[in-house]
């Protein structure tokens, strides 16, 4: 396998481009080796979604787009980062308020924790935000050719 895989793309701040970023993400990991149908494809997939969604309706129109890029080194880390280019980062909502949202990064830093990662958010040189998952990726060592068996191994 190469040293270094990776992927992005770039979608319009739109509802519809949840679903296509779901799409992307998982597609691209499943040709990297990572079936569709895995408990950490279904968390991985619910990750992506929290990480569009939040990229789409918390950046109030400013960000007219949004990346999504995906990673993986040397068969050991897998990364997948949501780039907007509003300037507001995240930050935890009082309890009071989060009995209909504000729930996102919660839930993606408790599903990156279970899976044995780390959730980053930093700042971009343009003034937007990258919130990213690092991932440990433990699966057969790929040799270029068919890659059927890996997986991400949750800690627990």
């Amino acid at each position: 396998m190469a040293d270094h895989l990776e992927a992005s793309v770039t979608l319009p701040s739109d509802p519809a481009s949840v679903s296509a970023a779901r799409a992307y993400v998982v597609g691209t990991l499943a040709e990297w080796g990572l079936p569709a149908d895995t408990e950490v494809s279904d968390s991985i997939r619910l990750i992506i979604s929290e990480l569009a969604t939040n990229a789409v309706q918390h950046t109030f129109g400013q960000s007219p787009t949004f990346t999504v890029d995906i990673a993986l080194d040397r068969d050991e880390h897998l990364r997948i980062g949501v780039t907007d280019s509003h300037p507001r980062l995240p930050r935890r909502l009082p309890a009071a308020v989060q009995q209909d949202n504000g729930r996102g990064l919660v839930i993606i830093r408790w599903l990156t924790a279970e899976c044995g990662g780390r959730l980053r958010i930093r700042p971009t040189r343009e003034g937007g935000k990258t919130i990213s998952i690092e991932l440990p990726w433990t699966g057969p060592a790929r040799d270029g050719g068919g890659t059927a068996g890996a997986v991400i191994s949750p800690r627990l």
